[in-house]
Order: C-alpha cells, then sequence, then structure tokens
C-alpha cells in the first residue's frame, strides 16, 4: 500500500512546481529531460559564494531544472578547474544540448572554454576572466545559443575594455554596470538579468 502514497507524494509536488512555475512568470519545460545548470565560481571564492547561490536558488524556481554548484575550492589551477567541470557534466550525463553554464570571474572562463570545446545551451559569464595571458585559452570562442556576459566598468582585476572588444569580435551581448569585479552592488540586477536568460534558453526549448 506504500508505493501509490509516494506517486502521489510526486503527484503532488510536480503540481506544486507547476502553480510555482505559472505564478512567478517561470517557462515550464515541455520534455522529459533535465536541464542542467552549472555553476563555477571565481579564484578566491567557493559553491556557497552569495553570487553562485542566488543564481542557483534562482535556477531552482524553474521545474525541470537541475542547478549545480561545482566546488573548485581544492584547486587554483584554471585546466584543473576546466576538468572539474567537465567531469560534473558527464557524472550528470548532461546533454550539451539541455546544459547552461554560468560562473562568475575564473568560473566564467572556465564556462566559456568548456563551450568552445562543447557547444551548450547558454553560457552566462559575470566578469568572465577572459583575453588574460595566464590562462591557458585566453580568448575562447564562445559556442552556445544563448549567450551573455555582465562586467563592471571598475573592476580592478579582469579589465573591462579587452573583454569589451572580444564581445565585439564574437557578437557576444554584454551589460556593463556601474560596479567592480565582484559585482556586490548589483546582485539583483544580475539575478534578474540570469532568470531573463534561463526564460529564453528555455523558450526556445519549447518551440517545435
Amino acid at each position: 500500500m506504500a508505493q501509490p502514497a509516494r506517486w502521489t507524494e510526486q503527484a503532488l509536488l510536480l503540481i506544486i512546481q507547476v502553480i510555482k512555475a505559472f505564478s512567478t512568470g517561470a517557462t515550464f519545460i515541455m520534455t522529459d529531460t533535465p536541464i542542467h545548470v552549472f555553476l563555477s565560481h571565481g579564484l578566491e571564492s567557493g559553491p556557497g559564494s552569495t553570487k553562485i547561490q542566488a543564481m542557483k536558488a534562482e535556477a531552482e524556481t524553474f521545474p525541470g531544472i537541475q542547478a549545480h554548484a561545482i566546488d573548485h575550492s581544492s584547486t587554483r589551477d584554471p585546466a584543473t578547474r576546466l576538468a572539474q567541470m567537465r567531469e560534473a557534466m558527464a557524472e550528470c550525463n548532461a546533454k550539451p544540448e539541455n546544459t547552461i553554464l554560468a560562473g562568475s570571474s575564473m568560473g566564467g572562463w572556465v564556462c566559456a572554454q568548456t563551450s568552445s570545446e562543447t557547444p551548450v545551451l547558454g553560457c552566462f559569464m559575470l566578469a568572465p576572466a577572459l583575453a588574460m595571458a595566464r590562462y591557458p585559452q585566453s580568448s575562447p570562442l564562445i559556442q552556445a545559443d544563448h549567450r551573455q556576459i555582465i562586467h563592471g566598468w571598475d573592476d580592478d582585476v579582469v579589465p573591462v575594455a579587452p573583454v569589451l572588444d572580444l564581445a565585439r569580435d564574437q557578437g557576444l551581448p554584454i551589460l556593463v554596470l556601474p560596479d567592480g569585479h565582484r559585482l556586490e552592488n548589483s546582485l539583483d540586477r544580475v539575478v534578474s538579468e540570469f532568470r531573463e536568460f534561463l526564460q529564453t534558453c528555455l523558450s526556445d526549448m519549447n518551440r517545435p
């Protein structure tokens, strides 16, 4: 008699998710395949950072999305962090066409480089460490159906000018805010932009 109860609980949870999606304006995913969102933090940060957790929480409001905050804290090497992203995607059996990458600073580079090797559904980058000589591939060709960069005019860690040049050369949408590298004064705007980005990605998936 326990089995029907479990199915009833699962059905109720799904109904609650759908109601939440419609009440918040979220896009409901018309597919049986989960959408994976992988979040990559910066060099001095961690998976529990404010921006990463805020974006993870936002992603989890969408029914059908599974969000993963990768822990890179064991290494400061960008190539090793890149390998950790690949491993996380493989462990989840994430299909590239159903994968959205989001990262900050070095995590932005990890997402960009991952997409250059394996084109994905979306690539969302905050103050990405692009056009910096110490990285294995300093200016990766970002390959995603949907791409977005958010940077700060006052960034003293990753200069905005070379990132603007890269965005122009690759035709990447870029939003530059009056903020520094951490974008700490723009958290609400970042989360709002991320939500809109996710909705755009998922809306395209639902098209016949």
